[in-house]
């Protein structure tokens, strides 16, 4: 089954099962004089809304499978439009609850209100609805421009306190409360996404470390504000990594043991050793940065789908903004290329912020591949990544997969210039890495 295939098939699961519960949700409910009362709107929102807590929290699991086959930042974009359907669901239900309740015994909504409070669980899914709205709030991008990621990454974890606050709830519900198999059934179903998180999140990276005793060999200099480095360990065949992905490493010092970071492997995978590229863009890179050889590194992963498997042509270009040539220049490296043409497209603002350039070249002399470098400012028309340009550069660029790392800005102008120029969406392969 293709990658694509694969996450369309898994989308149609989650929504089939979305339609489960609302079919669930109006089971014994007798709407009122209109065909969508008050009452119906609570059941359904109530359950859809308990629904996609599992579903979240399953598609955050880093399960190996989700993470090759569909990708991450798929699967980060599906938990975004998730958390802000769910909360429309959330305040939905509530609102909904409440006016049922008021139509019901014949209150005034603020009586209705504090009748509602006193069922079982009630309390708690008010607190925990709290902690789900903040948590919506700081993810909304405007909020969180000034959050770390290591803040931003520790208020994320509060999820799990308001899950576990609105699940009594839940079960008390007048949909589950008195089936004790549905109850079963809903208890399971969530019961399993945690496990996902403990199995993959928590129990696997404490095995890599038990297992492949990662450690730091070198912290090799590369360009301005930019280091690589070099880690060796055991059996590292086992974890089938490949170029293109990534893996979120923790590196287990005083100072950077708390937060793992995604970084993209900047060469193929070897037997015994793995290298990455950082470049120091805050607070937690340049620690990473200072990290000393002997460290003892966690890794989490292979994690990611911007590898071989995706091509659909025999040509394949490569795109690379600043350091965005890191997965680039593992793929430069290591893609089967057979009878096709391999081209690397590399931007970068000025000579001093070019990586790799050494190693790139010699990677081209021995795959007779092309580098084309469009090296200086932006306000430069020949540089600017534009349909025309594009399409002189490489002629037969829609012949062609395309692979892209670059910054959101200068994605965001190349997927416009690749539009231009003609190049089918299917074509396009990319991965990103914004919390």
């Amino acid at each position: 089954m293709s990658t694509s295939l694969f996450a369309r098939s898994f989308l149609g699961g989650l929504w089939v099962g979305a339609l489960a519960c609302t079919e669930l949700a109006t089971v014994g409910v007798h709407p009122g004089p209109l065909p969508f009362d008050a009452g119906l709107l609570a059941h359904v929102t109530g359950l859809l809304a308990g629904y996609l807590t599992a579903v979240m929290v399953m598609l955050m699991s880093r399960t190996p499978v989700l993470e090759r086959r569909v990708g991450s930042d798929v699967l980060a974009r599906w938990h975004s439009v998730g958390g802000r359907l769910f909360m429309g669901l959330v305040l939905a239900h509530a609102g909904a609850a409440v006016s049922a309740w008021a139509a019901l015994r014949h209150q005034d909504v603020f009586d209705a209100l504090l009748s509602v409070l006193g069922l079982p669980g009630l309390v708690e899914a008010t607190a925990g609805t709290a902690l789900f709205v903040a948590i919506v709030v700081i993810s909304v991008w405007a909020a969180r421009r000034a959050v770390s990621y290591e803040t931003w990454h520790l208020i994320h974890l509060l999820t799990y306190v308001a899950i576990a606050l609105s699940f009594i709830h839940e079960l008390a519900g007048p949909n589950l409360a008195g089936h004790p198999r549905l109850q079963m059934s809903w208890t399971l179903m969530h019961v399993y996404a945690l496990a996902l998180v403990l199995r993959f999140r928590l129990i696997a990276p404490l095995e890599s470390v038990w297992r492949h005793r990662l450690r730091v060999r070198d912290v090799i200099p590369e360009a301005n504000g930019v280091v690589s480095l070099i880690m060796e360990g055991r059996h590292l065949a086992e974890l089938r990594a490949e170029s293109g992905q990534f893996f979120r490493w923790r590196f287990l010092t005083a100072a950077t043991w708390r937060t793992a970071h995604p970084f993209s492997l900047s060469a193929p995978p070897g037997c015994d050793q793995l290298r990455i590229t950082v470049k120091a863009l805050g607070t937690g890179s340049r620690l990473i940065q200072s990290v000393r050889p002997g460290t003892l590194v966690l890794p989490e992963g292979p994690s990611g789908a911007m590898t071989a498997d995706r091509r659909t042509r025999s040509s394949v270009l490569l795109i690379a903004g600043g350091v965005g040539i890191t997965p680039m220049r593992a793929l430069f490296e290591s893609l089967d290329i057979g009878d096709g043409k391999l081209t690397l497209l590399y931007r970068a603002s000025s000579p001093d912020d070019v990586v790799f350039r050494a190693e790139l070249d010699d990677i081209a002399d021995r795959r007779h591949a092309e580098i084309i470098w469009m090296v200086g400012p932006s306000s430069s028309p020949a540089l600017r990544m534009t349909g025309d340009n594009l399409r002189r550069l490489v002629p037969n660029i829609t012949d062609r997969d395309v692979y892209l790392c670059a910054s959101p800005r200068l994605s965001e102008a190349v997927r416009t210039g690749l539009r231009q120029a003609g190049l089918p969406r299917r074509q396009l392969h990319e991965e990103v890495f914004a919390f």
